[in-house]
């Protein structure tokens, strides 16, 4: 079975030079427009738009002014194959836009952004709140892949920019079903605000594969209570997944904002509920991963933080709670497996690898590798305000002299501070025999303190995977820190996570009248949840379209042509960059 590009499967649907019947190109010349705008204006649902590059940039402001549908199907912006268009906004005005920024998605839905170079707004003036994308408003099935997003630089001294913003404002209408996958975030200055934010009534997203770095404020975040929704209820991004994203160059000194102030996290839960962080890497950030509430009164909760590695991180690994007494709650949250290595690397004096801030309740800490400098807190739990806090299960290390901080006592001993604590059940202190997570490798060897020493929770809470996407439970046993241990060890285990993720079966019947059959297997080993069916017709338009989430080992899908025409027909399944496509014949 051969797997093949997305480009090269749109290709051999162009053939003989035949464009996407219901599609436009937009080129420099010879093209159906010579603007992206103008493109958008004619597109409605089903249409693909296709853009070349040009000898330079694409200088525009880009407004999506007519949706998509779930019967007809995306309007799609993508660039032309293998070319890389560039949205520039050197001579960016922001007029009276709302929300500002180059590319805008307001209440549309079934909007697909693909593979765009998305760049250079810079101003200084705090009337002016850019971005490179934003959704905003009450929009629904929107799709943000493979785009990358740079030189969003806000200077003045109270303001703020994105990189990519989700704002759900609509007071009933969340922004539903989304998915960011595989852009990448760089060279941002933004002021108060974040790299990457969903903020207010968003409901049902999946972040994935995405890389956010060298910004001088948070990677990743995740937002309540702000009032960018009316409805205090809804106005709280929630029921998302992110996984397999990575941040790192991400540090607040030298902002306008914040002076010298380090506190810029990787990943933030700021007021969000019922979203898992998992499988990420973070590195050479202010903070790791933080799970708080920066408003009196109200919560962080059902967050869970799994199989994460954190490591080599400036001030903190993993903080959770109100940073200071004036701020809301952490409440239900649940931070296990993870490997948190040798955070703190410039020694600050808050600096710790488990930070417990205010207002902390029913928060499980468990299951976790951590890997501390000498004398830096691997737990630190000053403020005397939480309750109903559990640690259990974690393996500590260092090489040199350990410390924890909890309550008003410093313990350099392992189990002084259990016993003192009432903490740390089934813990241990030793070494976890790490192979290498300086190069984003958790692996831990055979005879690790942390094998099969984990405590399972539930599957639902332990999850299915580990780091590497290998099974994260094995024969009732489940091992501390974010991967499990296997006969393979090192790069060789993580090399074999993208092997055979999935097999695309013959469909049965074909050719077929009117309804065929369409099945594809999973690997065990896959780390991937996240499919998409498309199929085409000869002249490559997009006539059936289906998004799954799935954690069987087995897809089938049963596809009803009757009301389609005899002919040719191409099914494509798709998961991150593998793609395999099968023939179809449907004959009447």
């Amino acid at each position: 079975m051969k797997k093949l590009s997305l480009y090269i499967v749109i290709n051999l649907m162009m053939l003989s030079s035949i464009a996407f019947a219901g599609s436009y190109i937009v080129a420099e010349s010879n093209g159906d427009f010579n603007s992206i705008q103008s493109a958008l204006q004619a597109a409605v649902a089903g249409d693909t738009i296709l853009v070349r590059e040009k000898s330079e940039p694409y200088y525009e402001k880009i407004t999506f002014p007519n949706n998509g549908d779930q019967t007809n199907g995306y309007i799609v912006l993508m660039n032309y194959p293998n070319e890389n268009p560039i949205i520039d906004g050197a001579n960016y005005q922001a007029g009276n836009d709302d929300p500002q920024g180059l590319v805008r998605i307001v209440n549309k839905n079934y909007i697909k952004i693909i593979g765009f170079e998305i760049r250079n707004i810079v101003v200084s003036n705090n009337s002016i709140f850019p971005a490179g994308i934003w959704v905003y408003g009450s929009s629904s099935n929107i799709e943000i892949t493979k785009n990358k997003i740079h030189t969003i630089q806000q200077t003045a001294n109270n303001a703020g920019s994105h990189g990519l913003a989700v704002y759900g404002t609509h007071p009933t209408n969340p922004i539903s079903n989304i998915l960011i996958d595989g852009n990448e975030i760089y060279n941002c200055k933004l002021g108060w605000s974040e790299s990457l934010v969903l903020n207010g009534n968003v409901d049902n997203f999946v972040v994935k594969n995405n890389s956010v770095h060298d910004n001088n404020n948070i990677a990743y975040d995740f937002i309540g209570h702000e009032k960018v929704c009316p409805t205090p209820a809804l106005d709280q991004a929630r029921n998302g997944i992110v996984f397999n994203n990575i941040a790192y160059n991400i540090d607040s000194r030298g902002n306008q904002a914040y002076g010298d102030e380090a506190s810029a996290d990787g990943f933030y839960v700021d007021g969000g509920k019922d979203i898992i962080i998992e499988r990420n890497t973070v590195y050479n950030c202010n903070i790791g991963i933080e799970i708080a509430s920066e408003h009196g009164g109200k919560s962080t909760s059902g967050i869970i933080v799994r199989n994460n590695l954190v490591r080599e991180n400036i001030v903190l690994g993993i903080a959770f709670g109100g940073y200071d007494s004036k701020r809301g709650s952490t409440d239900n949250c649940k931070i296990i497996n993870n490997t948190l290595y040798k955070n703190n690397t410039e020694n600050f004096d808050w600096g710790a690898e488990i930070l417990v801030q205010y207002y902390c309740e029913n928060n499980l800490v468990a299951n976790n590798i951590v890997y501390s400098n000498s004398n830096i807190p691997m737990v630190d739990n000053s403020t005397k305000t939480g309750s109903d806090n559990l640690f259990s299960n974690n393996l500590y290390y260092t090489e040199g002299t350990a410390k924890w901080n909890w309550k008003s006592n410093t313990y350099t001993d392992f189990d002084s501070y259990k016993s003192n604590s009432s903490q740390e059940e089934n813990s241990l202190f030793g070494d976890p025999l790490l192979v290498d997570p300086t190069l984003d490798n958790p692996a831990i060897q055979q005879g690790s303190n942390a094998v099969d020493n984990g405590n399972i929770f539930s599957e639902n809470l332990n999850g299915d995977l580990d780091y590497f996407g290998n099974n994260r439970i094995n024969n009732d046993f489940i091992d501390i820190g974010a991967a499990e241990s296997s006969d393979v060890t090192g790069i060789e285990s993580f090399g074999q996570i993208m092997k055979n993720d999935f097999e695309l079966k013959p469909a049965f019947p074909n050719p077929f009248n009117p309804t065929t059959t369409i099945k594809f297997k999973i690997s065990p080993n896959s780390f991937k949840r996240y499919f998409e069916l498309n199929i085409y017709d000869i002249l490559g338009r997009n006539v059936k379209s289906e998004t799954f989430n799935s954690n069987v080992d087995e897809i089938t899908y049963k596809w009803n042509a009757e009301n389609m025409n005899s002919g040719v027909y191409y099914a494509v399944v798709s998961s991150d960059n593998e793609f395999m496509t099968n023939k179809l014949i449907l004959l009447k």
